[in-house]
């Protein structure tokens, strides 16, 4: 076999993630996706060749579990996406404390240990790349978002904190922030917005793997993305 470039996906669902897993297959790479529940997965798995583990990212000793499943696996690491997150939502006067606290525990605490976890196995192998996804709510925070805002916001500064810190030992960090809805078929919320009103997920796709292919001497550490109509 090959030594093929090898792709991690955490918080793997049937939307963007599904984007991700078909272009790297596409690109020849070995997938990896990573979800509490793994069973929505097996079809995407099947189309792509994917491995899936069961992961609750929220949790220390799962994600443990995850990377040493891995390491028994051998091959590098390349590519890293934290595609995780939680919501509570509601007026803040009203939110669950607890429910609040998982949120928060998903969006951003789940990163780092994902992060934390990538990072030290790319640092031996000297490269590799880490994206984590953002949300409009990454840069402004809505009313009755509270928790999604403050996740998220988490999120982007760790992702800051990484790319300063670890761009310059050769491993990229990148941040998107996805300013809008992203569409599926039959989403009627996409006819409702018009042609093109939602973000496609393949388009997304393209710009995660831009990120991955840049050239060292011009990293981007974020970008944002939106649909034409959407407002700033």
């Amino acid at each position: 076999m090959p030594d093929r470039e090898r792709a991690l996906i955490v918080g793997a669902g049937l939307g963007l993630s599904a984007s991700l897993a078909r272009r790297g297959a596409r690109e020849g790479m070995d997938i990896v996706l990573a979800a509490r529940d793994t069973g929505k997965l097996a079809a995407l798995a099947g189309e792509t060749g994917a491995t899936t583990i069961a992961c609750d990212a929220s949790r220390a000793e799962e994600v443990d579990r995850l990377f040493a499943q891995l390491d028994a696996g051998g091959g590098r690491l390349d590519l890293v996406v934290y595609n995780a997150s939680g919501r509570a939502r509601g007026p803040v006067a009203e939110l669950d404390p607890a429910a609040v606290e998982q949120a928060i525990r998903v969006t951003a605490f789940g990163g780092f240990l994902v992060a934390r976890a990538a990072a030290q196995r790319m640092l031996k192998q000297g490269h590799g790349t880490i994206l984590f996804t953002g949300a409009s709510a990454s840069v402004k925070g809505y009313a009755r978002s509270s928790s999604f805002a403050m996740g998220k916001f988490a999120l982007r500064g760790l992702a800051q904190s990484m790319a300063r810190e670890l761009q310059p030992q050769n491993i990229h960090v990148g941040h998107i922030v996805i300013d809008g809805g992203i569409g599926r078929p039959g989403d009627p919320r996409g006819a409702n917005r018009g042609p093109d009103g939602m973000l496609d997920p393949d388009a997304i796709a393209d710009t995660y793997f831009h990120l991955h292919r840049q050239h060292r001497t011009a990293w981007a550490w974020e970008v944002e993305l939106r649909p034409w109509v959407e407002t700033f």
